[in-house]
């Protein structure tokens, strides 16, 4: 797992600019082609991967609203789709015969509970490229949700593990079965558990009014793929997680082997630090901003360093050789 830690890189100035342009262009251009591997999908007239946002538990897809406007002012297609929330499996080829729609390469992005989904909707589609968890649930196969959630510490959901119901939720019968529930976070819980107490009041009673609630079966199925073993994948860690536990995210992350950022901030990242997830996924998708260099270990970043190397030492021989002929300074 490489780790960069958020406030740290921001202040890194970007290699790239040292680089000559022409050395920068043809690495790109490598670097696309290895990418693309045999996929048959075309991609996006923009040249750009589409990027496809699924939300979790308890919020819905306007929770990337900022997210979805940052990237699409960088020329990036987005597609920030619905769960419907009612298990993993069903919600899981909800999604994949969703993304069988998009042409071209994709950067998978899930968040909480929406990170499971894109675990087992990705398996099997050559078109991900890249997956990226916001402070997501990565399962491996055989895992489920709530049983990673009590792995370590931290989450909020319940203070009595042996308690039929996790005490900050609320059960809705739905049906006659005992478990044809959904379940809320309770109103004078959400705040605590979801935002980590991080925004004021009457935006968290909002967002507590409006979520969407998910049933004990997408919680306790267990997952039947584990895409992050063979797709390249990214991972942002929220050290304030109350929901899931940053201790529980940081093994995930670190047992995937994603490139991980850590940011201070609630699980519902995306309400409070939207630029910081937005980096992540720029990342992801290979067109990082200066606050977030690419530090994975793909074939791409090994050209990457290749072509870096070589473009420096074909600048310093240029400049070795202008002197000798008497134009260096």
């Amino acid at each position: 797992m490489k780790l960069i830690r958020s406030s740290l890189t921001r202040r890194i100035l970007p290699i790239a600019v040292l680089l000559p342009t022409a050395a920068l262009a043809v690495t790109a251009g490598t670097a696309t082609a290895a990418e693309r591997g045999g996929g048959s999908a075309e991609p996006h007239e923009s040249g750009k991967p589409t990027v496809v946002l699924v939300h979790g538990a308890w919020a819905d897809a306007s929770g990337w609203n900022e997210v979805s406007e940052s990237l699409q002012a960088r020329g990036y297609p987005v597609v920030a789709t619905a769960n419907p929330l009612r298990s993993l499996s069903g919600d899981s080829d909800y999604l994949a015969a969703r993304l069988k729609a998009v042409k071209g390469p994709i950067v998978l992005v899930g968040h909480s509970y929406g990170g499971a989904v894109i675990t087992n909707a990705a398996a099997g589609n050559p078109d991900v490229k890249s997956l990226v968890y916001i402070a997501g649930f990565a399962p491996d196969k055989g895992e489920d949700t709530l049983k990673l959630a009590a792995k370590f510490p931290g989450s909020r959901l319940t203070d009595d593990p042996d308690a039929p119901v996790p005490t900050s939720l609320h059960a809705v019968p739905i049906g006659s079965g005992p478990t044809d529930v959904d379940l809320y976070i309770k109103p004078d819980k959400f705040s605590d558990v979801f935002l980590s107490n991080r925004l004021d009041r009457s935006k968290a009673r909002v967002l507590a009014a409006s979520q969407r609630p998910v049933t004990p079966v997408a919680g306790g199925e267990p997952s039947k793929a584990a895409a992050w073993r063979t797709i390249p994948s990214w991972y942002l860690v929220a050290t304030d997680d109350r929901t899931i536990g940053t201790e529980n995210l940081r093994y995930m992350a670190k047992r995937a082997g994603s490139t991980t950022v850590e940011v201070d901030a609630p699980h519902a990242v995306m309400e409070t630090d939207p630029g910081a997830v937005t980096d992540l996924i720029l990342q992801a998708a290979h067109d990082s901003r200066p606050s977030l260099a690419k530090t994975g270990t793909t074939t791409r970043t090994a050209a990457l360093g290749s072509a870096s190397a070589l473009a420096v030492a074909g600048g310093a021989a240029l400049m070795v050789r202008a002197r000798r002929s008497g134009y260096g300074a």
